[in-house]
């Protein structure tokens, strides 16, 4: 619908270019209706690794909350921290 009339210049860093967008709305420079969904399809998200200590009938309790429900008890961690940060 909304025709872009201007052109995105050539950006010698990333820095640059994340000024130049900053300052400028995209609408000027490209046409969103057009857009489409991108799949990336092998991405993984990063992981790092922590140690984290915790009181062992703690990590028992947690090991046992894991496989009452056939999940890694890490995975259970993980999805407990994300639905705690959400919530």
């Amino acid at each position: 619908m909304n025709k872009p009339g201007k052109k995105i210049p050539r950006f010698d860093s990333e820095v640059q270019e994340r000024a130049f967008w900053e300052s400028h709305d995209s609408t000027d420079y490209l046409d969103w209706s057009r857009a489409r969904r991108a799949v990336l399809p092998n991405l993984k998200p990063t992981t790092k690794t922590i140690s984290l200590r915790l009181p062992q009938h703690l990590l028992d309790s947690i090991k046992a909350a894991a496989n009452a429900r056939d999940v890694p008890y890490q995975s259970l961690i993980k999805v407990w921290l994300q639905e705690k940060l959400q919530g």
